[in-house]
């Protein structure tokens, strides 16, 4: 394969063609840290990163709903009774009051755990692929237990359970566009 037809995207490495000195000496260092050359800064928590940065994090309100469903006192028919416990309620100015429940809280937790997912969904490297196969496993398990156990129908979980749909859809798509970006990128330059 020569050059020209590197620059018209015929053949399979883009970045060998496009890659600077600079960018090769990045990579070539890189490759020793992976083989052990040369030790890779961070130990036990480049390894915590790679894993939160991996795994899905809307995983975590899902296991606190668990928690709250299975250990429940009086079963699973007392689940919605203890998502709707009053957990604050904060005087507002009007003379009312303004009541946060225990599905509430769930609920907000599960929101800002999704505005970080979806902030991960940019990147479009093999970690970024494996976390869009565990979402979709993890909407997967919501819809299971969503349909087949009684403590799941709530809206709470109802409403997680979108949540971990939108996730699998939006990181889907951001990294199908990210990437379609990156090649029209390259057949410019």
């Amino acid at each position: 394969m020569n050059a020209k037809d590197a620059r018209r995207g015929r053949g399979f490495n883009f970045g060998a063609v496009y890659a600077t000195d600079e960018q090769s000496e990045v990579r070539a260092l890189r490759g020793k840290k992976a083989r052990g050359k040369e030790p890779a800064p961070g130990g036990g928590a480049d390894f915590m990163l790679k894993f939160l940065n991996i795994a899905p994090l809307l995983a975590i309100p899902v296991a606190l709903y668990n928690l709250i469903a299975f250990t429940t006192p009086g079963g699973q028919s007392a689940v919605p009774d203890q998502l709707a416990r009053v957990m604050l309620s904060v005087p507002m100015v009007t003379g009312g009051s303004w009541s946060i429940t225990a599905g509430d809280i769930v609920l907000i937790f599960a929101l800002v755990t999704l505005f970080w997912e979806l902030l991960k969904s940019t990147s479009s490297g093999v970690g970024a692929i494996i976390n869009h196969a565990m979402s979709m496993v993890l909407f997967i398990i919501c819809l299971i237990e969503f349909l087949l156990a009684p403590a799941f129908a709530t809206t709470v979980f109802f409403m997680i359970m979108i949540m971990t749909l939108l996730d699998t859809l939006a990181g889907v798509v951001v990294t199908i566009n990210a990437a379609r970006r990156d090649v029209s990128v390259r057949d410019n330059e």
